[in-house]
């Protein structure tokens, strides 16, 4: 793909995600001035989340990052286009995520006692434990729409039809925001001890249903654009001797790759909702695994508005260039991509530590007035993880372009060792207050090492990706962003001393943009005065198109 053609792909993509990421985030807001941040919140974020971690777990890194390069070969060495090889991906993939839905729906009663901490089966919460079962129970078909979800989504994107994938999740939001819309109006706010009680069964249908009929729409939107690329798909279970058992031999790595992830990710969970269960318990404010979802929402917002956008169209190219033996071009460009994409995603970063606490403060109203602090350490806290996680997924782009999903295998157990390990030690005698936070650091302290296992692992097979022209940009990013920082800091502690008070919505609003907008011009500015070139060349990329 061309700069421009790249810059043009990845431009409509960012749209969509902003758009998708924007109505996510006023879902989970939504979901938060209507249950809060207690026991109940993280009942619900952990029944709901649970289908799409299982989903990743059966099928989804095969998907998402074995599937592209191998339609894109099918598609330049077969005489129908790769027509015929995408249709048994996708015959074969439906048969998979229907038998895994049917199995993890009857294991449903296992899953609930493997994800949540052993408290919650205690007499006490029996109420609370019985939602969160139904609302499981109404969650899991999502594990099939999720994944045919992304098999068409990447059926498109191996025909350069990006958009359509980034922009129907934001349907998907604007249905989910519709029923906790619903919710409230029914039930209303749940605040104190209302919000760690549990769920009825009409609450319980209400959300778990209409969370579902979300992705049920999603996926049904993508078959009209699907059908527009001439595509045409009919089921094919000739499945031998057509290159897919190659596929799944690659897919082998993905999925223990993905196993790893889910030990952290069911570890992280578990230490959440004992915080939360905690607090119910002792009847104390508690933050953890809803919290954490809002600050890891929020951290995710550049990484899909940005870093996901780039990699998808560049991921094309890559294989295309591994294909045809070009390791050196593979290595300049996967290198322009990193530095452009680390010169919007720091800042942004260095932005949500200095100002995730007014930031949670601003939105802080209904039932999520009452633990805003927590929700605004826990933003800040996943700064760190903005880049590293950044880092890190560009250069899996490298190994999955190679056709190599074992290294990822290996780097990825390193991180989830390390991100069980920092999270256990972090959240030892921890309030329950700090657990999200404490959750959010070990997420990124985990991520700075795998970052640097990967660009090191990487660098050997390509060429060095810190080269003079890397450690250059390196230096004027961080010189403009700690200038960038000590601006915003300045303006939010003279906000204080001029007696705004931060803690309420109002004002919390006024002191995050008053020092957000000065910080982002003094980061152009400085940026533009260190000579980096890489802001300028995407405005010029994108002007082109």
């Amino acid at each position: 793909m061309s700069d421009r053609r790249l810059a043009r792909a990845s431009a409509w993509m960012a749209l969509g995600t902003i758009a998708s990421r924007l109505t996510g985030f006023v879902k989970l807001a939504l979901l938060g001035w209507t249950i809060g941040t207690a026991l109940d919140a993280d009942l619900f974020n952990n029944a709901t989340t649970i289908p799409n971690a299982a989903y990743i777990l059966v099928a989804g890194g095969i998907f998402n990052v074995v599937l592209v390069p191998q339609l894109v070969r099918s598609m330049k060495r077969d005489a129908d286009g790769g027509e015929a090889y995408a249709q048994r991906i996708i015959t074969l993939g439906l048969l998979v995520l229907g038998a895994a839905t049917v199995v993890l729906t009857l294991l449903v009663p296992w899953i609930v006692r493997l994800v949540f901490e052993d408290d919650l089966f205690l007499d006490r919460f029996t109420a609370q434990r019985e939602s969160a079962e139904l609302l499981m129970y109404l969650c899991m078909p999502q594990v099939f729409f999720y994944g045919a979800f992304v098999l068409i989504g990447q059926v498109l994107n191996s025909r350069e039809r990006f958009g359509p994938m980034m922009w129907a999740p934001v349907v998907n939001n604007v249905v989910g925001s519709a029923v906790v819309v619903v919710y409230l109006l029914v039930h209303g706010t749940a605040t104190g001890a209302a919000a760690t009680d549990g769920f009825t069964v009409s609450q319980s249908w209400l959300l778990g249903a209409g969370f579902t009929a979300g992705i049920v729409v999603q996926t049904i939107l993508l078959v009209p654009f699907l059908r527009g690329t001439g595509f045409h798909y009919r089921p094919r279970f000739d499945f031998r001797g057509v290159g897919l058992g190659h596929t799944l031999r690659l897919g082998v790595w993905t999925l223990l790759f993905i196993v790893a992830n889910q030990i952290a990710f069911i570890v992280v969970n578990r230490l959440g909702t004992g915080g939360t269960l905690t607090g119910a318990a002792e009847q104390t404010a508690a933050a953890g695994s809803f919290v954490y979802a809002i600050g890891y929402q929020v951290s995710q917002v550049p990484h899909g508005v940005i870093t996901v956008s780039l990699a998808t169209a560049m991921m094309p190219m890559l294989s295309a260039l591994v294909a045809d033996g070009e390791l050196e071009r593979v290595r300049v460009e996967l290198g322009r991509t990193i530095r452009i994409t680390m010169s919007l995603v720091a800042p942004l970063a260095v932005a949500v530590a200095c100002l995730g606490g007014p930031a949670a403060a601003a939105i802080s109203i209904g039932a999520l007035a009452d633990n805003h602090e927590s929700v605004g350490n826990a933003i800040a806290a996943f700064s760190v993880a903005m880049v590293a996680f950044t880092l890190h997924y560009l250069m899996l782009r490298g190994f999955y372009a190679q056709e190599d999903t074992r290294t990822p295998f290996f780097l990825q157990v390193v991180i989830a060792a390390a991100n069980i390990g920092l999270a256990l030690l972090l959240t030892r005698g921890a309030d329950p207050e700090h657990v999200a936070a404490m959750l959010a650091l070990a997420y990124g302290g985990a991520y700075v090492i795998g970052a640097i296992l990967s660009t090191t692992v990487l660098s050997r097979r390509i060429g060095s990706l810190l080269d003079r022209e890397t450690a250059v940009f390196a230096l004027r990013l961080v010189v403009s962003c700690a200038v960038a920082a000590g601006v915003m800091l300045g303006l939010i502690a003279g906000a204080s001393a001029v007696g705004l008070d931060t803690d309420r919505p109002g004002p919390a609003l006024v002191a995050t943009l008053a020092a957000g907008v000065p910080g982002a011009l003094t980061y152009l500015l400085v940026a533009r005065l260190t000579g980096m070139t890489e802001l300028r060349y995407l405005v010029a990329s994108l002007r082109s198109r």
